[in-house]
């Protein structure tokens, strides 16, 4: 089983923060990070997985009715009096070129399944190729049409399409999604095994984030991967790959 950061070590640290994902990188056995990204109402791609910033800064209102110089100006409470802010992404890609460099992965949710944000594939597109870095990312989006743009784009991309059930996932590349990986979520494996061996499936989870306390259990991995299941995005993916 492969195991990524979601959203950086988000159940320690902040989640989608230069911190959570610095944290992430000193892991051993670590396949990737995952992150969210939107764009502020400047054009400038951000890092956060919510549509607002009311749950995790202390601002209310949307992300894109804000420029990047406000959205900076917001706090990421990270405890003992330490604050941090809403990263960019090209703050994210100088932080993590050097591992993408060696073949560390970073799965790239592109949050534009309610507001569509115009040029968002283009802009993330364009800044990966600036960092070097596009042989590295995997894409991914509960929006369809999306998947199909960054094709248009570039049809050597690693493309991977959301949503709860596998079912779903499948019923979206069988309708010409062109996304060859799916990224359900890990409870909601309602296909076949011998079918979802033809795909990588990355699943994701919900639940702890900081600054919830540890529920100390862990997952036994082993029924995950007989359902299916190739790869986990986990909050606490240092329970998992340490030592």
């Amino acid at each position: 089983m492969k195991i990524w950061a979601h959203r950086g070590c988000s159940l320690k640290f902040p989640e989608n923060t230069l911190t959570s994902f610095s944290e992430a990188l000193k892991l051993p056995n670590l396949t990737g990070i995952e992150l969210d990204i939107q764009l502020t109402k400047d054009g400038e791609l951000v890092v956060i997985h919510d549509e607002t910033v009311d749950r995790t800064t202390d601002g209310k209102g949307f992300v894109r009715d804000y420029t990047l110089e406000d959205l900076k100006k917001l706090k990421i409470d990270a405890g003992d009096d330490k604050y941090e802010t809403i990263p960019t992404m090209r703050e994210v890609f100088s932080l993590l070129k050097p591992r993408m460099d060696e073949g560390f992965l970073l799965n790239i949710e592109l949050k534009n399944s309610i507001w569509p944000y115009p040029g968002m594939e283009e802009k993330i597109l364009s800044m990966a190729e600036e960092f070097g870095v596009q042989k590295s990312i995997v894409y991914s989006t509960f929006h369809a049409a999306s998947i199909e743009k960054l094709y248009g784009l570039d049809s050597s991309l690693q493309l991977a399409i959301l949503d709860g059930w596998t079912s779903d996932c499948l019923y979206k590349i069988k309708g010409g999604c062109k996304a060859t990986m799916i990224h359900p979520f890990w409870q909601a494996i309602d296909t076949p095994p011998e079918i979802l061996k033809e795909y990588t499936v990355r699943a994701w989870m919900t639940g702890y984030l900081y600054p919830d306390r540890p529920t100390g259990r862990l997952l036994d991995l082993k029924p995950l991967e007989e359902k299916g299941i190739t790869d986990l995005f986990m909050n606490e993916p240092e329970r998992y790959v340490e030592g």
